[in-house]
Order: structure tokens, then C-alpha cells, then sequence
């Protein structure tokens, strides 16, 4: 992302990190992200484990290096480990993951890189292990994670890294 923002923070800071960056210049945008983002960790169709996932599967493509380091405490508490996060990257189809989660990571290349391009091939695994609510859930789970991954990465001034960190779903 490099350290030149391309819009400066608000000056006064929160201690958030999401209002104390450029996002927070319009905190009426954060908080309608904030509720929609905790409707979906809510969610009672899809493990929260299942939705770290593909969340971290989208941080790792649209190189967001804030999402990439942000592991939810929801989901580590549903099982999400730092060994099924490093079978995320490429490849992961021939790693240990289970058949729902490959699915589910194939579901969030074609979202992607392709929405409209789910080929038959993936609509007949994806309908053979998830629900049509659990597909909905994971397609506006990953439209919310890619809208404010890709702004967080578009308006810049993020370090090249972060160390990995746990954080809470907003009450």
C-alpha cells in the first residue's frame, strides 16, 4: 500500500483504527460499513471461521495490508488457525483444507476476479455443500469485505506491514 496517503486522516484522532485513517474523513460511510460488517460476522448461515477466510482470501488479493494482519476473535474461537490461514494462498485447493472451505475460497476467486463468470462446474459443487442463504451470505460477506478493503488500499498511507493482530466484532 506504501506510506504516501492519498487523503490525509481526520485530525482527530479515536484510537479506531478505521475512523482514525482516511476512511474516518466520513463517518457516516464507516458507520453504515461498521453496521453492515457486523451483520455479516452475525450471520447465523455461515462459521464465522469460514467467513475469516474468505476475508482473508480477498485481504491477499487486493494486498490490503491492514486486512491481511486483522485476525476476528469470532473467528479464531470457531477454529480459525494460523495453519488453515497460511492454506489460504495460492494452492490451497491442494491443501488440507476441508471440501466446504476449498469451495468457499473457489466461490471468492470467482467473486473476485470474475463475478459473472462462475462456471456450471462451481455452481454445482457450491449448490452440493452450501444452502442458497450460505452462497448469498458468502457473496455479500465478500462485497463487503472487498468494498472496504480495496478503498483502504486506494486511499494509500498504511504500512508495508503489520504484525498479526485480534480484534473484536463491534457490539
Amino acid at each position: 500500500m506504501g506510506l504516501i496517503a492519498r487523503v490525509s486522516a481526520p485530525k482527530t484522532q479515536t484510537g479506531n483504527v478505521i475512523r482514525d485513517s482516511a476512511m474516518g474523513l466520513v463517518p457516516e460511510t464507516v458507520d453504515a460499513f461498521a453496521i453492515l460488517n457486523k451483520t455479516v460476522w452475525k450471520s447465523e448461515h455461515v462459521r464465522p471461521a469460514m467467513l475469516e477466510m474468505v476475508r482473508l482470501r480477498n485481504a491477499r488479493t487486493v494486498n490490503c495490508v491492514f486486512c491481511k494482519s486483522v485476525r476476528y476473535d469470532i473467528a479464531k474461537a470457531d477454529g480459525l488457525s494460523e495453519e488453515k490461514v497460511d492454506d489460504i494462498a495460492d494452492g490451497y485447493e491442494n491443501s488440507k483444507l476441508s471440501d466446504q472451505e476449498k469451495a468457499a475460497l473457489a466461490f471468492t476467486d470467482a467473486y473476485l476476479f470474475d463475478p459473472k463468470g462462475v462456471t456450471p462446474e462451481l455452481k454445482a459443487r457450491l449448490k452440493s455443500i452450501f444452502t442458497d442463504a450460505q452462497i448469498a451470505t458468502l457473496a455479500v460477506a465478500l462485497g463487503t469485505f472487498n468494498a472496504s478493503s480495496r478503498c483502504a488500499v486506494s486511499l494509500g498511507g498504511m504500512p508495508e506491514s503489520l504484525p498479526v493482530m485480534e480484534i473484536s466484532v463491534p457490539q
